[in-house]
């Protein structure tokens, strides 16, 4: 199995696991995981937990790309 490759970076868990939700709804197995990227100051200051990073199967890339565009 290749090791998977990132499609996106989202600002909290529940966005992950709802766009995970929609990739594995049309068939592309995802996963996701926190990423150590700020994307202001104040990350890390309340909230769920940070961002979070969605991998997917380098032969899913694309296809994931397109359909996360849609949304």
């Amino acid at each position: 199995m290749a090791e998977p490759v990132r499609v996106t970076v989202v600002s909290d868990e529940t966005e992950a696991e709802v766009l995970c939700g929609l990739l594995r709804a049309n068939g592309i197995k995802c996963g996701e995981r926190p990423t150590a990227e700020e994307d202001s100051a104040f990350e890390g200051f309340g909230g769920e937990g940070g961002r979070r990073e969605i991998l997917v199967d380098p032969a899913d890339l694309e296809a994931a790309k397109a359909l996360l565009e849609e949304q």
